[in-house]
């Protein structure tokens, strides 16, 4: 079964239980600033695991201390859903035990 898109109002509604992420064209985003570029390398490498065990990736951006996510669901035409949502929240608990602020 397709992922349906979530409406305006719940996108708006689901990003004010995530601070820090925000819409972005069709795309929920987070950036993510860290201590040094190490920390951020491992942080993208446990990001890319739980991605994997989703089966859904977000466009995933290495900097020199920094990651940035941006999330939407292809299989729903570019929408957000639900299960970027799901993605958004485990990488929030990830960042956190790696000092990501």
């Amino acid at each position: 079964m397709p992922l349906e898109p979530l409406s305006q109002k719940d996108v708006e509604d689901r990003l004010a239980e995530l601070p820090g992420w925000s819409l972005d064209g069709d795309r929920i985003t987070r950036s993510y600033r860290l201590d040094s570029h190490f920390a951020a390398a491992a942080l993208v490498v446990h990001i890319a695991r739980v991605q994997e065990e989703l089966d859904h990736h977000s466009d995933l951006t290495l900097g020199h201390r920094t990651v940035v996510l941006a999330v939407h669901t292809h299989s729903a035409g570019g929408a957000v859903t639900e299960k970027d949502f799901e993605l958004a929240g485990r990488v929030e608990q990830l960042a956190a035990g790696h000092g990501a602020g």
